[in-house]
């Protein structure tokens, strides 16, 4: 892959998908004079002996607490072991790398005073694959992400672990094996380093790069299913949607459209075809999976600023001399992103769920009960629709608006928080029950097809159907069928049926 270089403030949602796909990372050195202006304006402002948030007083709370000039490098020091109290399992390697790369682009921007050998170590951890054991529980979206944050910038002082090439080491080792040294943090690097939301938007962009993979392979299967319960396209006509005017419904409809276009099984129920109108599983699939396209989309929108933004405390104005607090931290925008995501997330299993239910009940597909052809001798897809629904039933127990909890920490100090670290962890779940979901359909509708035959589907959907055959067979009799549908979700996961559709798909963070 190439390798990305960050342009602090204007990186694309598809640079940093390159990033969380595992593309080299690289800073712009044109954002070093902004970086070493901030640097410098840190050291003024210390020369004024005035007491400054972070940088000469205690934090949170302890605010009000003044530090002398002789301990200024003990506080950074010490609110980075302080602060570094998450629990829970590690962050996979890809997120925890993309956390590093949206904090590298975030200190780039001259406004947090990190000095630029700091930022430089940060860089070449990144490059070099030095990713910060980081565990995933203990951040609320505010006051930053702290505790993840600490545990990331404890290894560049020596202290935690660090995950190279798959082995876990101890900070301190990595670093020197790497020909690295550990960093002795200035005043207000420590804070710079641990205050801000590169955790959660981190864990949302993953989201919602899984999620976009979820929803152009749910449309595919959408469509598939379609052709297997011989339902009209129809309701794909585009000038239904053009009366409703929501962008995402009339781009849906077309994709459908595409999709179905020359499937001679559809051709071959168009005339004396006696039902009047499909379930709404198959009908009103561009209104939801629409819905579905607007509402990620407007996550994408938010988390591309989030991700090019500034958000710790206090920010330096090096043109000013001035340090001023505010609440850039807070995590509420990543949190209402995440929400949607998970809303849509939710929605998609969920319809993906109902078009298994209806191919599996004979009285509404018109084929075998459970798409098996000695059913009651053999019980054919009876279980793996039941999975699907306990699948989804979990989603929308996690489909709850993590944004609309909050609680208070550090003495009442910081009194509201956004959740969005929970809220954007929780998706990578989700994504992953809906993509077995989809799994299961794959396989039900490609089952389906097979009982048209000699009808073929369309020349896209066939594509699928070959791809799916090379790795599971037809369903004669029943067999083990985890293996089956382990393979079926791997052609999800791994994004090769959205694939195959290619150009037809809408598209959701960009190229």
């Amino acid at each position: 892959m190439s390798e990305i270089v960050l342009k602090p403030g204007a990186v694309s949602l598809g640079e940093w998908r390159a990033v969380y796909r595992g593309a080299p990372v690289g800073l712009d050195p044109a954002c070093l004079p902004a970086v070493e202006r901030s640097a410098k304006a840190v050291r003024d402002i210390l020369a004024k002996g005035e007491p400054v948030y972070g940088i000469n007083t205690g934090f949170g709370k302890l605010a009000t607490v003044r530090i002398g000039d002789e301990d200024l490098a003990t506080l950074q020091r010490n609110i980075v072991l302080s602060h570094a109290a998450g629990v829970g399992d590690p962050m996979p390697v890809p997120i925890a790398r993309l956390m590093m790369a949206l904090k590298l682009a975030s200190l780039a921007q001259g406004a947090s005073g990190i000095q630029p050998a700091t930022l430089a170590l940060l860089e070449t951890m990144l490059a070099r694959g030095l990713t910060p054991v980081v565990p995933c529980q203990g951040s609320v979206g505010a006051s930053g992400d702290l505790a993840p944050l600490s545990h990331m910038t404890a290894t560049m002082i020596g202290v935690g672990d660090i995950f190279v090439g798959g082995a876990r080491l101890p900070a301190a080792t990595a670093l020197a094996d790497a020909g690295l040294a550990p960093v002795e943090l200035g005043p207000k690097e420590g804070l710079a380093l641990l205050n801000g939301t590169q955790f959660s938007t981190a864990n949302a962009l993953a989201g919602l790069f899984e999620a976009e993979n979820l929803f152009r392979s749910a449309l595919v299967t959408g469509a598939l299913s379609t052709d297997a319960a011989r339902g009209s396209d129809a309701p794909f006509d585009p000038r239904i949607h053009a009366l409703r005017k929501h962008g995402g419904q009339i781009e849906t409809a077309e994709a459908l459209r595409r999709l179905m276009a020359g499937s001679a099984i559809r051709a071959s129920h168009l005339v004396g075809d006696e039902r009047v109108q499909d379930p709404y599983c198959l009908r009103c699939q561009p209104q939801v999976m629409g819905a579905c396209l607007d509402v990620l989309r407007q996550a994408a929108s938010t988390l591309e600023t989030e991700a090019n933004g500034v958000s710790d405390n206090p920010l330096i104005f090096a043109e000013d001399g001035v340090a001023l607090s505010g609440g850039n931290f807070h995590a509420e925008p990543v949190a209402f992103a995440a929400d949607m995501i998970a809303l849509a997330v939710c929605e998609i299993g969920s319809l993906a769920e109902r078009r298994i239910a209806m191919l599996v009940d004979p009285a509404l597909s018109g084929m075998p009960a459970f798409l098996t052809p000695k059913p009651g001798l053999n019980s054919g897809f009876m279980i793996p629709q039941v999975t699907a629904a306990a699948l989804v039933s979990e989603n929308k127990q996690r489909a709850y608006p993590a944004s609309v909890d909050s609680i208070p920490t550090s003495a009442n100090q910081e009194d509201h928080v956004s959740m969005a670290a929970h809220g954007a962890r929780r998706l990578a779940g989700m994504v992953e029950n809906a993509v077995c979901v989809v799994g299961i359909e794959l396989l039900a509708a490609a089952q389906g097809c097979d009982f048209h035959a000699p009808l073929a589907s369309s020349a896209a959907l066939e594509k699928v159907r070959e791809t799916l055959r090379t790795a599971v067979p037809h369903l004669d009799d029943d067999r083990h069928f985890a293996p089956d549908m382990e393979a079926a979700n791997a052609l999800v996961r791994s994004g090769a049926i959205a694939a195959l559709a290619g150009d037809m798909l809408p598209a959701i963070s960009g190229a």
